[in-house]
């Protein structure tokens, strides 16, 4: 139950951190648009990445600069363009569309954006594979179980911020508060961009 317990809150700690996966879901949960999607992919994905830190990939993954200079720069590129589309939206001053109006992206384009936003990620890489593989080894045999933990805590989260976002809806109904939310998502999504450029 220890490891168990410990991994959730390790799990809870680095993940709850604002960051593009939190930014994306918390904005696909107040535009309720393709949610259960959104949370599915994130939390699944983090499953996969802790499995594989828990499993050792974490040590191969700091023995290949290589790879690791890919993703940094692919996430940097991508960062900076959902920064920018981010940014048009609070210049423009888009409201949130009611479910069914006006266009917006359909599920594809939600779970490529999804995708991207964790996969593409090198923080993802770093709190998952190397942070919580490392942690994971103080537990020995019982290492899995904290990976559970971790896991449960992805899970609970993603759910708790895609879903609860709803009793947010009330107060971007106002245009001006989606230009705010854009904005913020904006620099994070920059700020993010530019630790990777500056290693």
């Amino acid at each position: 139950m220890l490891p168990l317990l410990s991994g959730l809150a390790a799990g809870l700690s680095l993940i709850i951190a604002i960051g593009a996966q939190n930014a994306f879901v918390l904005r696909q949960g107040l535009a309720r648009r393709h949610v259960p999607l959104v949370i599915a992919v994130c939390a699944a994905s983090d499953a996969v990445l802790i499995a594989a830190g828990v499993a050792g990939l974490g040590a191969l993954v700091t023995r290949a600069p290589v790879a690791l200079e890919i993703v940094r720069w692919g996430g940097a590129a991508f960062l900076i363009g959902y920064g920018i589309r981010a940014a048009l939206r609070a210049w423009r001053g888009e409201s949130m569309r009611e479910p069914g109006e006006g266009s917006a992206p359909g599920w594809a384009g939600v779970l490529a954006t999804a995708l991207a936003l964790t996969w593409l990620n090198p923080h993802v890489y770093l709190d998952t594979v190397v942070l919580l593989g490392s942690m994971s080894a103080a537990h020995g045999d019982d290492r899995w179980w904290f990976a559970l933990g971790a896991m449960t805590g992805s899970v609970l989260w993603f759910t708790a911020l895609g879903l609860g976002a709803r009793l947010l809806v009330p107060a971007f109904r106002r245009r001006s508060s989606w230009r705010v939310l854009d904005a913020v998502i904006a620099l994070i999504m920059f700020a993010l961009a530019a630790q990777l450029l500056l290693r």
